[in-house]
């Protein structure tokens, strides 16, 4: 039996690594129980720092917590990549993500909504491990199967995105059987979910994706940013990544409220975010397929003509358009799903080895910045003029990325 080490050189780009299979593997399973943890914590946080406060403000902070943790911990993550490799990195993300849980935990105990937006700031964590899973999953592949590789880690978020609000009731049921606090059992399911996810990289993740790739690194604190400003096509595969879930977000956001305007039951709210975040993941591995058989600008283009056609479809939907609503939201999780998996597939082949690791971590920042800047600015937007207007704004948001992709695309090199 041959043992691969850190200093194991990656077969020829024309054949398959051996130790990919299992990389797949172990990335896909890990991401089922990150998502698990991150839907289960989503779908109460809101509920459960409004409860614990008796204040929907504060409510309202629960999921910026959670975001701001996410943006925060992508850098030292990258950091961690860098330095000991895809492992190391995964294992502090899910490990931040089991502390946040458990915090969340003993905050629901002590009926204190500070400790609680504390363990959601942690809880994010695990949010970012399952961003940067994707990243690991390039690491080994053949270049003309690194974007499919990557969606397939992409596609298993919909495993976990689907069980997690499913299994919040009965973990709060059972929670309370146990003697628990209200809210504390699906923290508890998430804790447990996040904790086998850190037990299942640090364990199984052998040998390590990166380090397997090519040479240890020594993460420098500038490189990111100065591989960014000196490699076009890396700057326009950020800012398609960050557009796309910007315009995602804003939109998703203020969907549920614009659904309420018109008495929209809950159970039809869930339905039409249930079809959007589908989209969003469930046919990943068509835009990987996609952007291997036609090129990554491409699909980007796709992604943003599909976000376009979301928005310009919500913006012509009245609250009782449930139908239109929901036919937008699909577009709007497909679009997104484009703009994810052919962005970060370019970005990844658009700088060397040594410098991906931080800059996969600044995308993953400004990704994550962005989606909570377009989160609080369409909660602006509709409370001052409408959900049309902000649907009208996202279409605008689309157009420049569109022309920068388009120019990009007509001033390919020659094959």
């Amino acid at each position: 039996m041959t043992v691969l080490s850190s200093e194991t050189p990656a077969e020829p780009a024309l054949g398959r690594h051996p130790a990919q299979r299992r990389v797949l593997a172990v990335l896909t399973a890990t991401q089922v129980l990150g998502g698990i943890a991150v839907a289960t914590g989503v779908a109460i946080s809101t509920l459960a720092a409004a409860t614990l406060s008796g204040s929907e403000t504060i409510g309202g902070l629960a999921q910026t917590s959670a975001v701001t943790g996410a943006a925060v911990l992508a850098i030292p993550m990258a950091r961690a990549a860098a330095r000991h490799g895809r492992r190391a990195a995964l294992t502090l993300a899910y490990g931040a993500g089991t502390l946040g849980a458990v915090i969340a935990v003993l905050a629901a105990a002590l009926e204190a909504w500070p400790l609680l937006l504390a363990g959601l700031f942690l809880f994010g964590g695990g949010s970012a491990g399952g961003l940067a899973a994707r990243y690991a999953a390039t690491d080994l592949a053949r270049p003309t199967h690194a974007a499919r590789d990557l969606s397939i880690v992409v596609w298993a978020t919909t495993i976990g995105s689907v069980a997690g609000p499913n299994l919040a009731h009965p973990a709060d049921e059972l929670g309370r059987a146990m003697g628990l606090s209200e809210w504390a059992g699906p923290y508890a399911l998430a804790a447990v979910a996040y904790g086998l996810a850190v037990l299942g990289v640090f364990a199984l993740l052998r040998p390590d994706p990166l380090q397997t790739a090519g040479p240890k690194t020594t993460a420098r604190r500038s490189s990111g940013w100065h591989t960014l400003r000196t490699t076009p096509r890396a700057r326009l595969a950020v800012a398609a990544i960050v557009v796309s879930h910007m315009v995602m977000v804003s939109v998703m956001t203020m969907t549920p409220v614009h659904l309420n305007h018109g008495h929209a039951s809950l159970t039809v709210v869930g339905v039409v975010i249930s079809l959007h975040i589908a989209g969003m993941y469930a046919l990943a591995p068509v835009a990987g397929w996609l952007a291997d058989r036609h090129g990554r600008i491409p699909v980007l283009l796709a992604g943003m003509a599909l976000l376009a056609s979301a928005a310009a479809l919500a913006t012509v939907s009245a609250p009782h358009h449930v139908t239109r609503l929901t036919i937008a939201l699909v577009l709007l999780g497909l679009g997104w799903s484009f703009g994810l998996v052919a962005g970060s597939a370019l970005l990844t082949e658009s700088v060397t080895p040594p410098d991906r690791p931080a800059v996969q971590g600044i995308s993953d920042l400004m990704m994550n910045v962005g989606g909570a800047l377009g989160g609080l600015a369409a909660g602006a937007i509709v409370t001052v003029f409408s959900y049309g207007t902000l649907a009208a704004i996202s279409v605008l948001l689309v157009l420049p990325m569109t022309a920068a992709l388009t120019v990009a695309w007509l001033r390919r090199p020659a094959p």
